[in-house]
């Protein structure tokens, strides 16, 4: 593919999206280049990031739920030792860093680490094979120009989902902590933190510099989650398309390196994603004041 391409060409088709959506004067329709995807706006879906966050989730679900419907107590296959071994890690990881006694922690640390994971991994992926896998079938059976398919097949490389669960993340803290502490403690945690005094005219005085301080940094907790995974797989994934655009025996020299080390950082961004959201709902579940 990227030698029916220029440079130029061949990154900004690998950095776009599969999009349909509300194109001004034409309705609703797939977008043929990245400026009609432009054009389009919030009046679109990224079909391909779709695609692939659901159908991953699905897979996990379905797979974790074959391998305990078939656990055993004795010796356990090396699947079940595997998922396992992944239960246990996450389980360990919530005890270290919730201190509170909602049952529901574990399972969401689970989901959230294994499906940000899996939507990491896509990123080891060969570049350019699902993308031409996609674009002979479109090709074949719809007649598609071939310079029109566009497909990328890393959800985490689109802002929408990390934003997207970050956004989650961001709903449930507040639920939670509504739950929690009553809502007038809610209110209580950004009217009277992190200034307080015992004089009660100079308290609610510091009232409106409370709430300031307090909105920004509760604010800043799901673009900064979902933004930190975001900015690490779009980058990784930068590397692997200029890396495919070297000679052919350069390739695996650098690309192999490459792979390795993206291994750990996939791992680590699903880690972090989980522990922060940990750790966002256990400072919500604490019924002291900071």
């Amino acid at each position: 593919m990227a030698d029916e391409q220029t440079s130029s060409e061949y990154i900004v088709h690998h950095l776009t999206n599969w999009k349909y959506g509300e194109l001004p004067g034409k309705g609703w329709t797939f977008a043929q280049t990245p400026e009609e995807a432009a054009a389009m706006g919030f009046n679109s879906f990224n079909l391909d990031s779709l695609l692939f966050s659901y159908g991953l989730g699905i897979f996990f679900c379905v797979l974790f739920w074959l391998v305990a419907r078939k656990a055993t107590a004795g010796v356990p296959g090396k699947l079940q030792a595997f998922i396992e071994l992944i239960v246990e890690f996450v389980d360990t990881s919530v005890r270290d860093a919730y201190k509170g006694t909602a049952k529901f922690i574990a399972p969401l640390a689970l989901t959230v680490f294994v499906w940000v994971f899996l939507m990491n991994l896509m990123d080891l992926l060969p570049i350019d094979l699902v993308p031409t896998i996609v674009q002979k079938i479109a090709v074949g059976l719809f007649g598609a120009d071939p310079h029109h398919v566009y497909f990328k097949i890393v959800p985490t490389t689109d802002p929408n989902i990390p934003l997207g669960m970050a956004m989650c993340v961001f709903l449930l803290i507040i639920g939670f902590g509504i739950q929690q502490k009553g809502l007038g403690g809610f209110v209580g945690e950004f009217t009277l933190h992190p200034f307080r005094v015992k004089n009660k005219v100079a308290q609610f005085l510091l009232i409106p510099i409370n709430f300031i301080l307090e909105i920004v940094t509760l604010l800043s907790k799901p673009i900064s989650l979902g933004l930190r995974l975001f900015g690490n797989l779009y980058a990784g994934e930068l590397i692997f398309i200029l890396i495919a655009l070297m000679p052919f025996w350069i390739q695996w020299v650098l690309s192999v390196p490459w792979a390795i080390f993206h291994i750990l950082v996939i791992t680590l961004q699903a880690f972090v994603f989980m522990m922060l959201t940990i750790v966002y709902l256990s400072l919500m579940s604490k019924s002291d004041d900071h």
